[in-house]
């Protein structure tokens, strides 16, 4: 732990796809910052190991719902027993796909699914914690978008489409949700070195290609990322909302 964030302790955080990649890494950043952590995938295996790791590391053990963010009536009663416990001081909107695919393959079906995949999620999360961050006086919510869409990257259309909303759906909530003490932000990660990404993109030839691009020359990881969630979920940044982080080590 770099940094220690003391009004996070014992706060209650909500993240959506923290099985695996990014997301994982941030659970474990805020389990290490003695936060109460309860994380949505629908990967119980990535769950248990991530769990484990936690668990080794003698932090704060995080809670696990399975749930289908697909399923928006079913992730709403997922957050309304977790609320039934206590607020929900942080959100973290997280989980998406980033399936490769092109134009022509794209289906009116395919389409709806990317985007209830990549986006539709993130707008009833939003919605199902809304009153209880208004009677806890507060709260922080961080939804994880992408540098795709203004790199114009290939290959994944419906992806970036998704993701550039997110930028959008953020600045269009901060200033309903800021008259409650609620701050809304989101984070633009760039190149990441997930396990996923390593093994299906990230191979010698693309790596050297966006460490070219980049203004700072090395790999960036998901702890880049979740250090950054830190912060924004940390009264430390209170003055701000609204706004869009990216973490691309200048590749934008």
């Amino acid at each position: 732990m770099k940094v220690q964030y003391f009004d996070l302790k014992n706060k209650r955080a909500l993240i959506s796809g923290g099985a695996s990649g990014i997301g994982s890494s941030i659970v474990e950043h805020l389990c290490e910052q003695s936060v109460e952590v309860y994380f949505i995938d629908i990967d119980t295996k990535a769950a248990q190991k991530t769990i484990n790791k936690i668990k080794r590391k003698k932090l704060k053990i995080p809670k696990f719902v399975k749930c289908d963010v697909k399923n928006i009536k079913k992730l709403k009663l997922s957050i309304q027993k977790i609320i039934k416990q206590g607020p929900i001081n942080i959100l973290i909107n997280n989980a998406s796909n980033d399936q490769r695919h092109s134009l022509e393959q794209i289906t009116e079906k395919y389409w709806d699914e990317r985007m209830a995949i990549n986006l539709k999620h993130y707008l009833f999360s939003i919605q199902a914690v809304k009153k209880s961050m208004i009677n806890n006086k507060g709260g922080s919510i961080i939804n994880l978008g992408s540098v795709s869409w203004v790199r114009g990257a290939v290959m994944f259309p419906a992806y970036s489409t998704a993701k550039a909303a997110i930028h959008g759906l953020t600045r269009s909530l901060a200033n309903d949700l800021g008259k409650n003490n609620i701050r809304i932000n989101s984070i633009a990660p760039g190149s990441i070195a997930t396990e996923r990404q390593s093994k299906l993109w990230l191979n010698t030839k693309f790596k050297n290609e966006i460490l070219e691009k980049q203004s700072i020359k090395k790999q960036l990881l998901s702890e880049d990322v979740a250090s950054m969630v830190l912060y924004l979920a940390s009264d430390v940044s209170s003055g701000c909302t609204k706004q869009n982080f990216i973490v691309d080590g200048g590749l934008t």
